[in-house]
């Protein structure tokens, strides 16, 4: 069984949208979460009609990427064999893409399928701080002795795929900080690659300001940050250079989604 996992925060312009892309790529369940939504982006689902759907919601937000883990969790429990990741406001035409994710799971024998975002042909010019997180990237699949398979591809950027032995070697906790995730992965020795390659502008994300960009990025800086530690073994750390990198890091709500694990394998 292939699931695929929607997060959805306030995402009433676009779900409609996602939803149908993702039906039309094969999946055989379809999860969205709806995390903290204050809009009709719940009620936009339920008018769908979809016999493959199977919501969760919580009224409370969980925070940026806790989602994942809830959908993995659930998805899991129901018996997937590969789950597939597709934020709410990905609303681009992005359907090739994920069946291509999918596939490459079994054509390249992989445990997690990536999107490159920045392939080669990407005319961009980023910021000093979107740099920074690049590199970082990159520094951290080195270390992970993945830079040739997936340059500065990452689970916190793109659709992304794992199949269930990915889930059974990972701690659900950890797929909430994907670079984390990732490391994790390195560290068991499963198959991570290039499923998918897609310049950023074409998942038709939506458009933030100034300061969720900045917040984004250093949510990532120190997800990265942290992840080089689990690699190594070490305490974890979000800080380099007397800078610490929070960003959206203090609002993942890790007992919500501890909450929720018990409750699911408790049943």
């Amino acid at each position: 069984m292939i699931a695929a996992v929607v997060p959805v925060k306030n995402e009433a312009a676009t779900i409609r949208k996602v939803i149908k892309t993702v039906s039309g790529t094969g999946v055989d369940l379809i999860i969205p979460i709806f995390n903290g939504c204050t809009d009709k982006s719940r009620e936009i689902i339920e008018t769908m009609n979809y016999t493959n759907i199977s919501p969760i919601n919580f009224e409370s937000s969980l925070g940026i990427d806790v989602p994942r883990s809830v959908g993995a969790a659930w998805a899991h429990r129901l018996g997937a064999d590969i789950i597939l990741f597709i934020d709410g406001d990905m609303e681009g035409n992005i359907a090739n893409t994920l069946r291509m994710l999918l596939s490459s799971i079994s054509r390249k024998r992989l445990h997690m399928a990536l999107t490159d975002c920045y392939p080669p042909e990407t005319e961009s010019k980023p910021s000093q701080l979107a740099r920074y997180l690049l590199n970082l990237r990159i520094e951290l699949n080195r270390t992970l002795g993945l830079e040739e398979a997936i340059g500065n591809a990452s689970p916190s950027h793109g659709p992304h795929a794992i199949t269930r032995e990915f889930v059974e070697s990972v701690p659900y906790k950890e797929l909430a900080v994907p670079p984390v995730a990732l490391a994790l992965a390195a560290r068991c020795r499963l198959n991570v690659g290039i499923g998918a390659r897609l310049p950023h502008a074409r998942l038709g994300s939506r458009q933030r300001d100034f300061y969720h960009n900045k917040q984004i990025a250093e949510t990532i800086i120190g997800d990265c940050l942290e992840a080089l530690q689990v690699f190594y073994g070490h305490n974890r750390t979000r800080t380099q250079d007397g800078k610490t990198y929070l960003g959206y890091h203090t609002e993942r709500r890790f007992d919500l989604l501890e909450d929720f694990l018990k409750k699911i394998f408790t049943q």
